[in-house]
């Protein structure tokens, strides 16, 4: 590892500062529990401030998802004030505040020197767009320092901030509290300093606002209050250099824009497609989670078309992006459109929504293709069907790590399909017990509103679910007896040369 050279401090750019009297934030709409951390960092001689998305959404009217913290207490100090804190991240150390069901983000000022616009870190990969967002912190990870940094620790560390050679996670410097990696992706960010430094290392800037809660004013750096009001996304500093420092920011930059229904400034927007194969650097694990923030968060609809315009769904899911550029308006991209929609509807009504549903709509189109590549005598077949999930989900996950139980979950709703479409007797009765039979059973109806499954039948599942128990008995008893199994084998055989649907399609 090289260090990089000594960089000069950068002068300090005053705020503008919003008084209370000229803003819309109100202590009324800020979670208790973060005016508990606000105003016990302030009572211990802290600077406290709410920065980042939480400020942004409460100057749109909207209710923040969480409420993140900036200071310039030391993550070690921070625990000390709270008993209810753990410490976490390997890249960024962030001090984490439970209240329950509720945590709170505690980030120090970034920027012990103000480095240049090449050097500023990653964002939170928290879910949520917030002050945490300037840190992070991994699932499980815990980080107990047990005190402050010493100073020739920090001397160490700071000599050895930036290798340029190629790193590996293994590769660390244990000291080294700033990292970056050949292309210029930071991998570890540890120095602190001031808010006047802190605002600089930040993404985008309607994401730079802090509140302070001394005397309620919000502090404007770089314009971020002009740019909420007229609806504009843009990026502090030089666009190509964040995206190349943190690929992610473009993920970050089509979410904000679905989210928010924000324009993306000009100079902001154009290095997106030039720079999108970057997010093949990205660990896949990180890009899984980037997937699940635009397509459950109530804007899967908007994100899928920001993704397309963008360029961008081609780095993310290119198996999903190549199928529907092969078949623009088919019948899949409307089943997926609409999939997505109910997945909006039920995360916007607080209902639950589930990674698994949404990997089996969005992967639709390539599980058909796959299908249909196969002879005719094969569409269906449990197997083949099977085959072809396991063959689209590792086409996903060569660019998206998803985990083992969505991934066998899409496999199992696909599986169900024929059971559903076939109901016999008395099995259908059971089939209602399946963990799975919820979101098989949302898929058939899908499928139904297309045309690619019996309407007929998906109104028959729908009345078994509504009706009593005896009820129940006598709809199953009303249909075709149990078939033996080479009368089974035969019904799933294609009738004529001449059909041309597959049965998941």
């Amino acid at each position: 590892m090289n260090s990089s050279p000594v960089r000069q401090t950068a002068p300090p750019v005053p705020p503008r500062i919003i008084p209370r009297a000229e803003h819309t934030v109100s202590r009324s709409h800020i979670s208790p529990n973060a005016l508990r951390v606000l105003y016990r960092l302030r009572d211990a001689g802290f600077k406290a401030f709410l920065v980042g998305g939480c400020v942004r959404d409460l100057l749109l009217g909207l209710d923040p998802k969480d409420f993140d913290v900036a200071t310039d207490a030391l993550p070690e100090q921070v625990k000390r004030l709270f008993r209810n804190c753990r410490l976490v991240g390997r890249r960024f150390r962030l001090a984490h505040v439970f209240f329950g069901q509720e945590t709170i983000e505690v980030a120090t000022f970034r920027a012990a020197t103000a480095p240049s616009q090449g050097e500023e870190p990653l964002e939170a990969e928290e879910a949520g767009e917030s002050a945490g967002e300037e840190g992070e912190g991994e699932e499980g990870e815990i980080l107990d320092l047990g005190g402050p940094v010493t100073e020739p620790r920090a001397a160490r560390a700071e000599a050895a901030h930036a290798p340029v050679g190629a790193i590996q996670e293994g590769d660390l410097d244990p000291d080294a509290v700033r990292m970056f990696d050949e292309t210029g992706r930071i991998l570890r960010d540890n120095v602190y300093g001031t808010i006047d430094n802190d605002v600089w290392r930040r993404d985008f800037t309607a994401n730079a606002l802090y509140y302070n809660v001394a005397d309620f004013s919000i502090w404007d750096y770089v314009g971020g209050a002009e740019d909420i009001a007229a609806r504009r996304l843009r990026l502090i500093g030089d666009p190509e250099t964040r995206y190349r420092e943190d690929p992610v920011r473009m993920l970050r930059a089509a979410r904000f824009e679905a989210k928010l229904g924000f324009e993306l400034d000009a100079q902001t927007a154009e290095p997106l497609e030039r720079l999108r194969d970057l997010l093949g650097g990205v660990p896949p694990a990180r890009l899984f989670d980037e997937m699940l923030k635009l397509f459950l968060a109530g804007h899967a609809v908007r994100s899928l078309d920001v993704l397309r315009r963008r360029g961008l769904l081609a780095a993310l899911m290119p198996n999903v992006d190549a199928y529907l550029a092969a078949h623009p308006g088919s019948l899949v991209e409307k089943l997926l459109r609409k999939g997505l929609a109910s997945t909006d509807a039920r995360s916007l009504a607080g209902r639950p929504v589930s990674p698994t549903f949404l990997l089996a709509v969005l992967l639709y189109g390539p599980i058909a293709q796959i299908i249909e590549a196969m002879p005719s005598s094969r569409w269906h077949e449990l197997s083949a069907i099977l085959d072809a999930c396991d063959q689209a989900v590792r086409e996903a996950q060569a660019h998206i790590a998803i985990p083992r139980r969505f991934a066998l979950g899409v496999r199992e709703m696909f599986a169900m399909q024929p059971r559903l479409q076939y109901p016999r007797g008395r099995r259908a009765l059971r089939l209602l017990a399946h963990p799975r039979f919820r979101a098989g059973y949302d898929l058939l109806l899908l499928r139904a509103d297309f045309g690619l499954a019996s309407a007929e039948t998906a109104r028959w599942w729908t009345q078994l679910q509504e009706a009593s128990g005896q009820d129940r008995e006598q709809m199953a008893d009303s249909l075709a007896p149990e078939r033996s199994g080479a009368a089974r084998k035969s019904r799933r055989r294609p009738r004529g040369r001449g059909r041309r649907t597959p049965n998941v399609p």
